[in-house]
């Protein structure tokens, strides 16, 4: 059975929350900077908090400025993310920057300051069906690897440590005992933009909208427009991408993606766009429901679901099929798709999840990387001044403390120290060698 209760739209926390701050509309926008990054996400503002930091770690004078179009953050996909934290990836790259992101995010008071993530150690609890047990398994071989804590646990195993899960079509789970968990995405990102800002980076209000290049065909300035009709161009030496969900929109700006640019690198656009995800928050008064300690269970069909605070809600979502994607013109949410494709699997996964009320909603862009679903980090090929990050398909927010540091060491040192990111690199969308995550099913 299914109730409906009062709906939160979309947005109107991150709304209370800018009304609540008296510097959201940022700084006034400077003719010029050493490091310009556009966007203010967690990609963007953790890229400025490792460029000051570490700029100032090495005696260096940098001056950063970072643009975001969303002052309010309304819209952003960081603040409307589930704030996961997993190693449970088959791409060792993307295990590794997790296992950074989850240090970094535990010990945030000793990077950030006074800051608190509210983090819930919880852990994961992926499940698989008799196809993907052996994936499952050789994907958690290789995580214990490199340093993530997991357990293999068959059904009867499962049922004893989670008495609420049904396993019927279920042959094999892997649960995350250490190291994984959930955080508050908006505690990091205004962590990162206070420390960024107490070390002396800018951030401006402020949409690009162009691109200036100077007489050798190297990108110059950008092009913002700050809402008052003028559009004024700012300076760099040097450029980040990282505008989430609208980097391939802003790549187009500087002629990525160009079919008829004269360089091959130029024509192969970033291929980074708007994917609509919804997230649904519910009640039960079912019987023998999960505990507080519950981990983030995906079920073999993607449909997921957590505990939501101490006053017995959840949270859950599934991604859609290719030939099931939302439109992207707005954030309204779809509780027909609850009803048809995450409540079922939930009531037959969960049976205290048979009669459920919904408490709010929301919906939120990941930054969907069409190529292969994984982020793009690092120099353009073409333009040696542009670095991106971008293209995370939902798996962002858990990897921002990690990639932020790579973009910092990429423009500060020439290369990649802490994690080899070269894989990643904008040169696969070149070469046509996608990085794909091997899926559970």
């Amino acid at each position: 059975m299914l109730r409906f209760g009062q709906v939160l739209r979309s947005g109107a926390l991150s709304q209370f929350r800018c009304l609540s701050s008296a510097k959201s509309h940022g700084d006034v926008l400077p003719r010029s900077c050493d490091v310009l990054i556009i966007g203010g996400g967690g990609m963007g503002a953790s890229s400025a908090f490792w460029l000051k930091s570490r700029s100032q770690q090495l005696g260096k004078k940098l001056n950063v400025l970072v643009v975001e179009r969303d002052a309010c953050y309304t819209n952003a996909s960081t603040v409307l993310s589930v704030g996961g934290v997993r190693q449970q990836f088959s791409l060792a790259e993307n295990i590794e920057m997790s296992l950074y992101g989850y240090n970094f995010i535990v010990n945030g008071q000793k990077h950030l300051g006074d800051v608190d993530l509210c983090y819930q150690p919880n852990g994961y609890l992926i499940l698989a069906s008799a196809k993907g047990a052996h994936i499952l398994a050789q994907n958690s071989k290789l995580q214990n690897e490199l340093g993530a804590r997991n357990e293999l646990l068959g059904p009867e195993a499962l049922r004893s440590r989670f008495p609420w899960l049904s396993t019927e079509d279920v042959e094999l789970g892997c649960h995350g005992i250490d190291k994984e968990g959930w955080f508050d995405p908006w505690a990091l990102l205004m962590g990162y933009k206070k420390k960024a800002r107490a070390l002396g980076a800018h951030f401006s209000s402020g949409e690009v909208v162009g691109f200036e290049w100077n007489s050798s065909g190297a990108l110059s300035a950008a092009v913002v427009d700050v809402g008052d009709g003028v559009q004024r161009p700012v300076n760099f030496d040097t450029c980040v991408l990282a505008a989430g969900a609208h980097s391939g929109q802003v790549a187009r700006l500087a002629n990525i993606g160009d079919p008829e640019a004269k360089t091959s690198s130029l024509r192969v656009a970033l291929p980074v766009e708007p994917r609509k995800r919804y997230v649904y928050v519910f009640s039960t008064q079912g019987r023998n429901c999960p505990g507080l300690a519950t981990p983030l269970t995906v079920d073999p069909d993607g449909t997921y679901f957590r505990r939501d605070g101490l006053c017995g809600n959840f949270l859950c979502g599934r991604s859609p099929s290719d030939e099931e994607e939302p439109e992207c013109d707005t954030l309204d949410v779809d509780h027909g798709y609850f009803e048809t494709d995450v409540w079922p699997t939930l009531a037959s996964r969960v049976p205290a999840f048979e009669s459920v009320k919904i408490q709010s909603s929301w919906a939120g862009y990941y930054d969907h990387n069409a190529f292969d679903a994984n982020g793009v980090i690092g120099r353009h090929p073409h333009y040696s001044n542009l670095f991106i990050a971008a293209g995370f398909s939902g798996h962002g927010i858990q990897q921002t403390p990690a990639v932020g540091r790579a973009i910092s060491e990429l423009i500060l040192d020439g290369k990649f120290s802490t994690i080899d990111l070269s894989r990643l690199g904008f040169d696969r969308l070149v070469n046509k060698q996608p990085m794909f995550e091997v899926n559970i099913v």
